[in-house]
This record gives structure tokens, sequence and C-alpha cells, in this order.
């Protein structure tokens, strides 16, 4: 086995493992937790986000690396997999809002990423968990709460986890050199 398969199969676990993760996050963990409502985190000074919007912008990183290490199929089976999971952790409705907006937010992410890619790594990766993070929180934010109350600490508590991600993919240009 190749050190990008191990990577790949490593970002697989890791991506699989976020989903659901999030999904707890967002009942169980926060500074506040709001009543029949998400608990929340502070993302920046007078803005607060659910909590599971770190993990969630970890997820769409991963994403792109499953599908660099081991190809276009074994990131969209990823998907289908981490969808399926989050109904063993959330609430009915959330489990929904979180399958619906994750999916479509992970194909946005797809789209953007498998053009760009093979010419310019880190572009794909910035630029296409920006367009996915941005489906993902309206998407799941109308879905599951019926509101856009939280929409700013949505994206900037994603933008967070795709900033540190930045220094890890251009380590993985240097682990996985070409795409699966």
């Amino acid at each position: 086995m190749t050190r990008t398969t191990r990577l790949g199969l490593a970002a697989f676990a890791a991506f699989l493992a976020c989903i659901p993760f999030a999904n707890w996050m967002i009942g169980h963990i926060g500074t506040v937790c709001v009543p029949n409502g998400p608990c929340l985190l502070p993302v920046a000074p007078g803005l607060m986000a659910p909590s599971g919007v770190v993990t969630v912008g970890v997820a769409l990183v991963l994403r792109d690396v499953v599908q660099r290490c081991l190809g276009l199929r074994a990131g969209l089976v990823a998907i289908a997999i981490g969808t399926a999971l989050s109904a063993a952790v959330a609430p009915g409705a959330l489990v929904l809002a979180s399958g619906v907006a994750f999916a479509l937010s992970e194909l946005a992410d797809c789209a953007v990423y498998t053009p760009l890619q093979q010419r310019r790594l880190l572009l794909a990766v910035v630029a296409s968990s920006c367009v996915g993070l941005v489906v993902d929180s309206v998407v799941f934010l109308t879905l599951a709460f019926g509101s856009l109350e939280f929409l700013a600490g949505q994206i900037v508590g994603k933008l967070w986890a795709v900033l540190f991600a930045v220094p890890l993919v251009r380590l993985l240009r240097r682990l996985a050199p070409t795409p699966a």
C-alpha cells in the first residue's frame, strides 16, 4: 500500500468521524446552549455559531484529501456514508438538515475542487471549501433552525478550520503530488 493510499484512507476515516461528531457537538458542547436549539461557541468577538461548525470546516478539507489520494469515486462514497452516519447521533430533523446540507455542500465543493486540483492544489482546496461552507451554512441553518441568524458565525467558524488546514494542504502536495 502506497503512502498516498494510506493518507487517503486515514482522511476517509477522519472525514467519516467528522460528520456524526459535528451533529453530536451541536446538541452537547458549547459555551451557551439555546433551549430547543443549538449549543453555541464564539468564533470571533461578538459572533457565535453552532458548535459543530469547526468540525464541518475540517470535513470539507478532508473530503478534498480523500479525492486527491483515493479518487473522485471514493470522495463521493465518503459523502454518502458520512451522511448516513449522522442518523446515529442526532435527532431526526437535525439529521435531515445535516444530510441535505452536507450532501449539497460536498457536491459543490467537489465541483469546484475537481477542475482546479491538478493545476493549483492550494487554490482548489481553499476555493472549494469556501463554496462548500457557504452552501452548507445556508442549507443547514434554514432546514435545522428555520433561520439564518447564525450564518455569519457559521461562515467564520468554518473559515477558521479551512485556514488552519492550509499548511496541511501544502504538506499534502508533497505527500500526494498527483491526484488519484
